[in-house]
């Protein structure tokens, strides 16, 4: 095994790899029981968290297959021509790694005096827990490459898995975050992303139209616009970007979110984003500005694009209840001050410039008395509850009262307390 590993050369494990560790061990004539044991533990391990079953090897080495970001792996992903001298060596090195499918792990394990390890290659035990959109890929993918009958049918599946899934994370995963703990910035998966679907939205068709309608035309390689979203809290703003993804995510569509301190720190993101093969919408939730803060200029030129301009496959797409997400102040609207800056409208101006960046802004207006009631009863509806349709509008009147106005979210969380208590609505206005 140690000297097919050695030979490859586009698919090449890192040492501390599962592939890489198990690799060297092999090639020993006495090997470790407590190093290969160390790896049986990290394989079982990746098994729990992607939810492997049957051969956790040839799960694994699909795992990394699908995983390993190369110069061949990127340019299928970015669905780049054929280039003959690459493939031949991705050909060579697939044609290696589908040799290791069906290694003699027990043998190994034996080797190294480990007994009553033969289950590794029927591994059930997590088979009755649900597995993630990203398990579940994975594991169609092992089924597929375990069941090739040659060489090339085998570099076929992989190409073909590239194209339309990707590689990496991002093939994995719809929406991802983005770290700055370590002082630079990272884009980790969210490995459970908001399920939210369109239909969860009652009302607001028109607006959601018209996103999705952008959206479609941005995943087609057509002109579109960044979107800025903006009215009432609770009208569903952010629930429609969300359930956007889930919508679009099977086409190549990614959303990264973002958060108003970060700003700063997305020149980095859009360098680690920009040349993939996928579409992605950086998603700021709630954005607005005071006076004080200067974030909202970060954030101005990477929609404006700097000199190495914006890439092709990124869209801003931001929520507000500020329809011109920087607060003004009757301080701004005078020409002349005295806090050394002699022309305030001037930075009133740049101030309102940033919501102009967005071509398209979609209003989430408070619903009225009648739309209201009309979410609360297909709310009702949906989950069950049964009750005279003039007694649920008394009790949600009651309970949008108390709790602030009338909105998406207040009748949903009218309807979790229906559903969890019953009962008139109590408690204070907030």
């Amino acid at each position: 095994m140690y000297q097919q590993v050695e030979q490859l050369i586009l698919f090449k494990p890192k040492s501390d790899s599962i592939l890489g560790r198990i690799a060297d061990l092999s090639k020993r004539e006495v090997a470790s029981a407590g190093e290969l044991s160390f790896e049986l533990c990290r394989l079982i391990e990746l098994a729990f968290e992607w939810n492997f079953s049957g051969d956790l090897w040839n799960c694994y080495l699909t795992y990394f297959l699908l995983t390993d970001e190369n110069a061949f792996t990127l340019s299928r992903e970015r669905k780049m021509c054929e280039d003959d001298a690459l493939s031949a060596v991705a050909r060579r090195d697939v044609g290696i790694i589908r040799g290791l499918f069906g290694y003699d792990l027990e043998g190994l394990c034996k080797r190294c005096g480990l007994d009553g390890v033969d289950s590794l290659r029927e591994f059930n035990i997590l088979k009755a827990l649900k597995r993630s959109d990203a398990g579940e890929i994975l594991a169609k993918a092992a089924e597929r490459l375990s069941g090739a009958e040659s060489d090339d049918e085998f570099y076929d599946i992989l190409t073909q898995i590239y194209r339309t899934l990707g590689v990496g994370e991002m093939g994995f995963y719809r929406a991802f975050r983005i770290d700055t703990s370590s002082g630079k910035a990272e884009i980790k998966p969210i490995i459970s992303a908001d399920p939210a679907r369109f239909s969860d939205i009652i009302g607001y068709d028109e607006q959601k139209s018209e996103l999705l309608k952008n959206t479609r035309a941005f995943l087609a390689g057509k002109a579109a616009n960044n979107v800025l979203l903006y009215g009432d809290g609770g009208s569903g703003k952010s629930t429609s970007i969300k359930a956007l993804i889930n919508e679009c995510w099977e086409d190549g569509l990614r959303l990264i979110e973002a958060y108003k301190y970060q700003m700063s720190y997305l020149p980095d993101v859009i360098a680690k984003i920009k040349g993939r093969g996928y579409k992605f919408i950086l998603y700021i939730d709630d954005l607005s500005f005071e006076e004080f803060e200067a974030e909202y200029k970060f954030l101005k030129s990477v929609i404006e694009g700097d000199v190495e301009g914006k890439p092709e496959n990124l869209l801003v797409y931001a929520t507000s209840n500020r329809r011109h997400l920087v607060r003004e102040t009757w301080r701004d609207r005078g020409d002349m001050e005295h806090n050394n800056d002699m022309h305030h409208s001037d930075t009133l101006e740049e101030k309102l410039s940033l919501a102009s960046r967005f071509g398209l802004s979609i209003n989430f207006s408070t619903p009225s008395r009648k739309q209201y009631h009309d979410i609360v009863a297909a709310l009702a509806r949906k989950n069950g509850v049964v009750m005279d349709e003039e007694e649920l509008f008394r009790k949600a009147d009651a309970w949008e009262i108390r709790r602030g106005g009338m909105s998406g979210r207040a009748a949903q969380q009218f309807i979790n307390y229906m559903i969890g208590s019953g009962g008139e609505p109590q408690g204070q206005k907030e």
